[in-house]
């Protein structure tokens, strides 16, 4: 994975603190090294004419790389107390000091010199432009070499440090099985990782391999990304990207592509990124390697899970058309049990095995004569009995399963003609024996009957719909699902018109 920017930043001078209380001083240096270079980068001076404002300087800059400190100034002593302050108090090990004084004799003990770090020392007549300038050249490459070691060591924990919030954060989303929130927790993740609050994940929408789709499917979105969030400017990006294989930094907006083996390659856009450091940069490739083995499970396991409610609700269909019902009863009683099983607060593993189950509820009717489900009239007992069987014989055709959908799905077939009040059949049941997912699609089952034309009735209206499930809760209908059908109307209706016979 290759990380690319089109501006190289300029490299920042090395900081120079002078130190000296005499405004000649300071002068005659900054003249002497005006054309200094070194590795490419200039000087910047700053300057200080006391030791208290020498404090004050260095408590505020942290990568000043070299202090030219005068030993004798408001006192005898003040470039030393300056010298034991940085190194002691401040804690500061890295910046080079180099003593000057102007009084020959003045110069610091050897324990001193030891003790508080000092490189070298100089007296100022000595100083001419050639041993200013070799002086100031060994003191910078020793600071650039003891700060080398140092960023080395920095990068060694922060990348150590980082992962382990990747093993974490693998750890977290590798849990999640379905697309959504596989998504939604990988995008979580590398917003920790990296510390942004604006970020989106996307794919291409279909198997593109296949249908040779372009357009960009959202997967995940964290914070405001503004109303059109795939404006022209990002689809230019995103298709960069995917053209070129490769993660590239617009600006403030980084693309990355991160290829897998199903040809829906994810796009991880990040928005006010100033730019993307190496370990960043290392840590992303780490991390998305490993994801894009568990994206690739997952879209499997999604394609299995897509295929086989496809079928289960294709099943659904041929069922219902031998007793002349609306193909789209299937897909409406799916879509009630999905909403009625949010709004009970079943779990989504729960919620969406119900929902691809409920097509299933009449399987036992492929086994029943036609001449008894298709019969205009009513039927005679013995027909009825006849009828009565259809939930055994689900049963007997669904039983025995592992696979949770099939396994739910018989237990609907065999129990939702069971009545809350126990007066169902074929077993009898009553109340909570009667499984949730069959006392739900009863409640769909019949809100569907009665909201939709049939050869014995016609369409009832939404308020004469919701009167009579009020007036058989408790007896035929679970109460406590009625009313959150009741209570979610308005989103049962829409389902009504999003899938009409």
């Amino acid at each position: 994975m290759s990380f690319l920017s089109s501006a190289t930043p300029k490299l920042a001078p090395w900081k120079v603190l002078l130190v000296d209380d005499e405004p000649d001083i300071h002068d005659v240096t900054k003249l002497t090294l005006t054309r200094f270079r070194l590795d490419e980068r200039s000087l910047s001076f700053l300057h200080a004419y006391n030791g208290a404002e020498a404090k004050q300087i260095l408590a505020r800059e942290t990568d000043i790389a070299l202090v030219f400190l005068d030993v004798v100034m408001e006192k005898e002593d003040s470039g030393l107390e300056v010298a034991r302050w940085m190194r002691k108090d401040l804690g500061n090990q890295f910046t080079r000091i180099v003593l000057r004084t102007g009084q020959p004799g003045q110069a610091p003990e050897e324990r001193v010199i030891v003790d508080y770090d000092i490189n070298d020392y100089k007296e100022k007549t000595e100083l001419d432009r050639t041993k200013l300038f070799t002086t100031t050249f060994a003191a910078l490459r020793a600071y650039r070499d003891i700060m080398k070691v140092e960023d080395a060591r920095l990068a060694q924990l922060n990348y150590r440090e980082g992962l382990e919030r990747v093993i974490a954060a693998s750890a977290h989303i590798f849990q999640q099985r379905n697309l959504k929130d596989f998504a939604s927790g990988l995008l979580q993740q590398v917003v920790a990782l990296l510390r942004l609050e604006q970020s989106m994940l996307l794919r291409l929408a279909g198997a593109s391999v296949i249908t040779g789709e372009t357009e960009y499917e959202i997967l995940a979105q964290i914070g405001d990304l503004g109303k059109d969030v795939i404006c022209p400017q990002l689809i230019a990006q995103l298709d960069d990207a995917r053209r070129n294989r490769i993660s590239r930094l617009h600006g403030d907006t980084y693309v990355g592509f991160f290829p897998n083996s199903s040809g829906k390659a994810s796009l991880l856009v990040l928005k006010g990124v100033d730019e993307i450091s190496d370990i960043d940069a290392q840590l992303l490739e780490v991390f998305c390697s490993g994801v894009a083995i568990a994206f690739d499970n997952i879209l499997l396991t999604q394609e299995i899970t897509d295929t086989q409610a496809e079928l289960i609700l294709r099943l659904g269909d041929v069922v219902e058309s031998r007793s002349n019902e609306a193909g789209n009863h299937v897909r409406r009683m799916s879509q009630i049990c999905h909403l009625l099983a949010l709004a009970s607060g079943l779990p989504d593993d729960e919620t969406a095995v119900l929902m691809h189950a409920a097509p299933m509820h009449d399987i036992g009717k492929i086994a029943t004569p036609d001449s008894v489900l298709l019969k205009p009239g009513k039927l005679t007992p013995a027909e009825w009995e006849i009828m009565k069987q259809h939930p055994t014989v689900g049963l007997s055709i669904l039983d025995g399963s592992s696979r949770p959908i099939l396994r739910a799905a018989a237990v609907i077939a065999h129990q939702h003609h069971e009545k809350f009040d126990g007066s169902g059949y074929p077993q009898g049941l009553k109340g909570h024996d009667i499984h949730l997912y069959a006392r739900i699609v009863a409640v769909a089952d019949v809100f569907d009957a009665l909201s939709h034309k049939r050869c014995y009735k016609e369409a009832w209206p939404v308020d004469q719909v919701t009167a009579h499930l009020r007036e058989v809760a408790g007896q035929h209908l679970d109460p406590v699902y009625v009313e959150l059908l009741i209570a979610n109307i308005d989103k049962a209706v829409e389902i009504n018109r999003r899938w009409p016979d």
